[in-house]
């Protein structure tokens, strides 16, 4: 969950561990085992998303000339993805209409941390100063501790709201999470 760094680097080791999570989806036949990694790719992906929207947006906003469209950009990948997944939830792990919803997954994914690798991290370290990417990779940790860890498309993405009700969904999330075993890797 934690990786160590600045800003650029923690979310890049996010994004690593996001596509290893959808190498092993790819090569897993078993519906147990693709259930149980799609579980654990949602739970990366929603963490890391709501850390973003939470610290990362922000500073765009703020460092970044056109930061407004920048950040309401990347939020909107954020929705799209948080869609499927939700989608993605409640599907057979044995059918095809799963295999389908990760493949649509994996595009806007891949798409999204592609646009954030080549264009948005190089962008902030041109305009942030060390320690403000210093100070965000650690609000970014300490954000993903607190996160949900299951898709909700409806709640707010956007500060201070996101902010108040994200820790609370956090909460029931891994109190389900622990009571139905989700997340545990064998």
């Amino acid at each position: 969950m934690g990786h160590g760094g600045d800003v650029v680097q923690e979310l890049v080791a996010d994004h690593d561990e996001v596509k290893d999570y959808f190498q092993q989806l790819a090569k897993a036949t078993e519906p147990e085992r693709r259930r149980e990694i799609a579980d654990q790719l949602t739970i990366e992906l929603v963490r890391h998303s709501v850390a973003e929207e939470q610290h990362l947006y922000p500073a765009v906003r703020e460092h970044l000339e056109d930061g407004d469209r920048i950040a309401d950009k990347e939020i909107a990948d954020h929705s799209a993805a948080e869609e499927e997944m939700k989608r993605l939830e409640s599907l057979d792990a044995a059918g095809e209409e799963f295999t389908q919803c990760v493949v649509r997954l994996r595009a806007e994914v891949l798409a999204h941390i592609k646009d954030e690798e080549e264009n948005l991290f190089p962008a902030l370290r041109r305009n942030c100063p060390q320690q403000t990417l210093d100070e965000l990779g650690e609000y970014i940790r300490r954000a993903k501790e607190l996160a949900p860890t299951r898709p909700h498309p409806s709640s707010p993405s956007k500060p201070p709201a996101n902010k108040l009700l994200a820790p609370g969904l956090g909460l029931v999330d891994r109190a389900r999470d622990f009571v139905s075993g989700r997340g545990k890797t064998s």
